[in-house]
């Protein structure tokens, strides 16, 4: 269906795609799509991609008024201006203005956000969190992205830092894998997929034959294609040991969220990505197990709720930066 009338562009700048659309004003999506993104190249090799997407969202829709760009990108950004500080998805953007590059481009104001941030944004002032003055949202898919949202305003703290949850550490063991953050036990490195197959692929590795077999069995018999997402594959099927490992999963969810609560007490937890919506199967389990890892004697009335936007969040996300501008928290330190 064409679209018509007056909208905003949101790109969503992923390590391995560039997915675009349209969004009205109130955070329906409208149009999409998606390119692959070269992200290991050159930096201006890496803008062709992003204009790529926008290029064709625009020339697909010729009726539709584009009144601004939103941008969401992995990694630490400045959204005031609208750089790219570092980001291990797309290592050829450092210090790289490219909210101002986009702008210039395209005669149009351009906004840039972290991923996990600009998504919390549409989730609190479109989705699953609108109804709340404090949300904490939590994206659990190939890593662990999240975003504190006070009164739908991002807080950033003193240098835009803020919201870094899926690096809090819950597992501290100098002897353990580390993160590639570089500390010991985060809970990404833990409970997101890549961290679900290593999990799989240890117990696989340590128990007795035929356990695991439907696991095994999807990929061959070889240990190390074990994906989370063969892991899940195996849960639907009825394989007990991935049952146990999603168990696993949960558990580590709750201990985690324990920590959140005690710190924060949001008036509800977001959770999107992939594992976070397929975890929604165990929300009773989180919610039960949450009371024993928070002091809060109340934390089990908080609600525990599936994104709206699900793989569309990115964005939506970054469409939402542009809806509403300016919507975030930053307290920058005086000179």
């Amino acid at each position: 269906m064409e679209v018509k009338g007056e909208v905003f562009l949101g790109v969503d700048i992923g390590g391995t795609k560039v997915a675009a659309g349209l969004v009205n004003d109130h955070g329906d999506i409208l149009y999409k799509t998606r390119n692959p993104m070269n992200a290991t190249q050159g930096a201006q090799e890496a803008v062709a991609a992003v204009c790529e997407a926008i290029d064709r969202t625009i020339s697909e829709n010729p009726a539709a008024t584009v009144r601004a760009i939103g941008l969401s990108a992995p990694g630490s950004v400045d959204p005031r201006t609208g750089s790219v500080v570092m980001a291990t998805n797309v290592p050829c953007w450092k210090n790289f203005a490219l909210a101002p590059l986009i702008a210039d481009r395209y005669k149009l104001p351009a906004e840039l956000h972290n991923d996990a941030n600009a998504a919390g944004l549409a989730e609190a002032i479109w989705g699953s969190g609108s109804e709340y003055d404090c949300v904490f949202y939590a994206t659990v898919g190939t890593g662990i992205g999240t975003a504190i949202l006070f009164d739908r305003h991002v807080y950033l703290g003193r240098t835009g830092a803020a919201g870094e949850g899926g690096h809090m550490s819950i597992n501290f063991d100098h002897r353990g894998p580390r993160c590639k953050c570089g500390k010991p036990g985060c809970i990404e490195l833990l409970a997101a997929g890549p961290g679900i197959a290593t999990r799989a692929r240890r117990k696989i590795e340590s128990s007795p034959d035929g356990e695991g077999r439907q696991l095994l069995d999807s990929v061959g018999g070889k240990v190390s294609d074990i994906s989370g997402e063969t892991v899940e594959h195996a849960w639907r099927a009825g394989d007990p040991l991935a049952t146990e490992i999603l168990e696993e999963t949960a558990d580590l969810i709750a201990i985690w969220l324990g920590n959140i609560v005690d710190f924060l007490e949001p008036d509800v937890i977001v959770v999107g990505g992939g594992v976070g919506t397929m975890l929604s199967n165990w929300y009773p389990r989180i919610r039960e197990h949450l009371r024993a890892w928070s002091v809060n004697p109340r934390a089990g009335e908080i609600p525990l709720v599936k994104a709206r936007y699900g793989p569309d969040s990115g964005i939506v996300g970054a469409a939402a930066l542009v809806v509403h501008p300016g919507r975030y928290i930053m307290h920058v330190p005086t000179q």
